[in-house]
């Protein structure tokens, strides 16, 4: 039987459990999928469907045609749509533990995530992490994880994400630069079955530093490591200036493209697809992807929120296992 993919509730009060019926109604003949959550949230938006309760997610695939099977985690507070609750922080971590468990000892086929609030993990648990991939790389005893963002039109992976603009530059080393192009290049064969994938990379400064007039980044650190690892072997072109990668004839040219920092990478594929990007981390032992959005607290319970992009990284999710099992 299809082993089940374990995807996380998220917040309780964004738009999570209202995404998660509509991906179920919109996969229930296909992938199957196993709610970790509180099932009391999901039955806030779950009026036309059935729910069911289960004690092992070895039972989620034979009864997710019929109704959406949900690994209970009670909350400390009821959940009300668009007001988070800190008392539930503890809750939101514990659903994300279970289902890296879940996925990491082969139970479920891959993880899914929705979206979390981390100021309310904060607050309310002593969250000490800057995301969601920096949680699930602990988790995954990881030292080194990879961001990718994927749509149909494009894949991007930013070398830096969840730091101050102004300390980019400062964190930028060769090590991590060659890593997170390493790890890309393994994932996008394994996961994306791209072998040799062509890879581009942009600068950091405009104009991909003008030959040292605007930045000497290019020249003194990000030339040199790439020309390392075309000697290992990769396909590689850059660096490039960022604000030519990005039309469909230069798309044309690469797998994927490899960015400096946050925006210059979420930018463009949040302009091409908002709605269909999804969130991949590479490196981890299992498969993880999550909609590329955020927890939209000002729209949840409205019953509006779009479930493309969690339906999109739950298929992505789905494909990237079946490549990953293939390989092994």
């Amino acid at each position: 039987m299809t082993r089940p993919i374990a995807l996380t509730m998220g917040d309780p009060a964004g738009i999570g459990p209202e995404i998660t019926v509509k991906a179920w109604k919109a996969l229930r003949r296909t992938q199957p999928f196993v709610l970790i959550g509180s099932a009391a949230a999901i039955a806030q938006h779950a009026q036309d469907i059935p729910l069911w309760k289960i004690s092992d997610v070895a039972e989620a695939s034979g009864v997710f045609t019929d109704a959406l099977p949900i690994l209970d985690i009670a909350l400390e507070e009821g959940p009300v749509p668009g007001i988070p609750h800190a008392g539930n922080a503890a809750a939101v971590i514990t659903a994300i533990e279970v289902a890296v468990e879940l996925a990491g000892t082969g139970h479920c086929s891959a993880l899914v995530t929705n979206p979390i609030s981390k100021q309310v993990l904060m607050d309310g648990a002593g969250f000490a992490f800057p995301g969601h991939t920096e949680f699930l790389a602990h988790l995954g005893g990881c030292s080194d994880v990879v961001m990718l963002l994927a749509a149909p039109d494009l894949r991007v992976v930013p070398v830096t994400i969840h730091i101050p603009l102004a300390q980019v530059a400062d964190f930028l080393t060769p090590t991590l630069l060659a890593t997170a192009i390493r790890i890309t290049a393994r994932a996008m064969a394994t996961d994306f079955g791209v072998a040799n994938a062509r890879i581009a990379v942009a600068g950091l400064n405009p104009h991909a530093g003008e030959g040292g007039k605007m930045g000497r980044e290019e020249l003194d650190m990000i030339s040199p490591t790439l020309d390392n690892l075309r000697r290992e072997g990769l396909d590689i072109t850059g660096p490039l200036s960022a604000d030519t990668m990005f039309h469909p004839a230069a798309r044309e040219s690469y797998d994927v493209a490899v960015c400096m920092y946050h925006d210059q990478a979420l930018i463009p594929i949040k302009t091409l697809d908002f709605a269909g990007g999804v969130n991949c981390t590479l490196g981890l032992p299992f498969v993880r992807t999550s909609p590329d959005h955020g927890t939209a607290f000002d729209i949840a319970g409205q019953g509006i929120a779009d479930e493309s992009s969690l339906v999109a990284a739950i298929r992505l999710a789905s494909d990237m296992a079946a490549r990953r099992a293939g390989s092994a």
